[in-house]
């Protein structure tokens, strides 16, 4: 493993943390879906319902599968099919661990993983783009955004250090999350 500090232009890229259940479970919903699309005996009252299931499921699936995070030299972009969210670098005030479960988000949005606004007791207005419930709170601007990377402890070191070099040198907080 090499220790050599990587350049600010150069871009650090991550993947989401995954779950193979929840995988397993959009696939498992798929089929369910086209058997009882099979086996009905008439479908013919509503002819584009199971198609249009099987299109939401495979694009959940789509966006959990295709969720991912980099770092340039001006900025964290969280990026999934349909949305993202882009943090510039100088904003970043607190980087923390943080678990999606003890935020208790409101808004169906924040909470089933769909990149949107939702509201927590703790943090109150916060943006969620993450696939697993452990993983980063990044406060930024207004509103903070939660991210799951799949090493936490690997990509946060590399945003902190990028934080500092835009920065000039003054280190993010990065005290665990109160709550």
């Amino acid at each position: 493993m090499s220790t050599r500090a990587t350049p600010l232009a150069a871009v650090y890229s991550m993947p989401a943390a995954r779950g193979a259940s929840v995988v397993v479970f959009y696939i498992v919903l798929m089929f369910i879906v086209l058997a009882v699309q099979f086996y009905s005996p008439s479908a013919s009252y509503v002819p584009y319902l199971y198609p249009l299931l099987e299109a939401l499921l495979l694009l959940f699936l789509l966006r959990y599968a295709t969720t991912r995070y980099r770092i340039d030299g001006e900025a964290l972009y969280a990026q999934r099919i349909l949305g993202g969210r882009r943090v510039p670098l100088e904003e970043i005030r607190k980087i923390q661990y943080a678990n999606l479960r003890e935020l208790g988000p409101v808004g169906l949005s924040a909470s089933w993983g769909w990149r949107g606004r939702g509201w927590s007791p703790i943090v109150g207005k916060m943006d969620s783009v993450a696939t697993v419930s452990r993983g980063l709170l990044v406060s930024a601007g207004e509103v903070p955004v939660f991210i799951s990377p799949a090493d936490a402890v690997a990509f946060r070191r590399e945003l902190s250090r990028r934080v500092r070099s835009v920065n000039g040198g003054a280190p993010p907080d990065e005290s665990p999350v109160a709550g």
